[in-house]
């Protein structure tokens, strides 16, 4: 088994993430892809099994097999769900639909606490660096910004989106330096609380539909075998 023929020739779903998918990109920006390969059903019959994950052909791309994707997205993994909601999008089979019109079964309130745990240890870490005398990663501080704001769409709407363009002069001041540390953590402060009063009537479940993502998956495995995955 060659890897990387795993994703040459068993992607489902390929498309464009960070910046550039979130409208923050400029010059010098990477251009990051993320992908999702459905390996054949057989490769997992014997004692050699087909990787989680694979990163090329092309630099800054990563995919993950359709199991491993699910699994991760079940637990809000937020790069992960993010390549379901990326309007960026540069392959996608019928398969690979089917995968991006399941992303409503992934959002849950468990995705609204893993998007905020992900926000404080960013948060927690600026601190800790302003505390000890030195300077927070602003790149780190703005990408945690822009996290919490999509959950706050998200908690809010019941939707995930990625596009920061409305916040992108506020998120590429504080990249840059440009905002001292307490006007971006009153910021901070502001939006959390605002999360935390939406959560209270968010139009998102308790919990992602686990049982519709694996009568997806079964059922790719089953095409897969009868020569109808397409």
């Amino acid at each position: 088994m060659i890897v990387l023929d795993l994703v040459r020739e068993h992607t489902i779903l390929s498309a464009v993430i960070g910046s550039h998918a979130y409208g923050l990109a400029g010059p010098d920006s990477d251009v990051d892809r993320r992908g999702v390969y459905a390996a054949p059903t057989e490769l997992f019959w014997g004692m050699v099994k087909p990787p989680d994950s694979v990163e090329g052909p092309e630099p800054e791309r990563m995919s993950w097999e359709a199991e491993h994707f699910c699994l991760l997205a079940l637990k809000a993994n937020p790069s992960v769900l993010d390549l379901l909601a990326s309007d960026r999008v540069e392959q996608c089979t019928q398969v690979g639909a089917e995968l991006r019109a399941l992303l409503p079964a992934f959002l849950s309130l468990r995705a609204v606490k893993t998007f905020r745990r992900a926000t404080e240890q960013q948060f927690t870490r600026a601190q800790t660096a302003m505390a000890e005398g030195g300077d927070p990663k602003w790149k780190q501080v703005m990408h945690g910004l822009r996290l919490l704001l999509v959950c706050e769409h998200l908690v809010r709407t019941g939707e995930l989106s990625i596009d920061a363009t409305p916040y992108r002069d506020e998120l590429l001041e504080i990249r840059s330096g440009g905002r001292n540390w307490e006007s971006v953590r009153t910021r901070v402060i502001g939006a959390q609380a605002d999360i935390e009063l939406a959560e209270q009537k968010s139009p998102l479940p308790p919990m992602p539909d686990r049982a519709a993502v694996e009568r997806w998956l079964v059922s790719v495995r089953r095409r897969s075998v009868e020569g109808e995955l397409t």
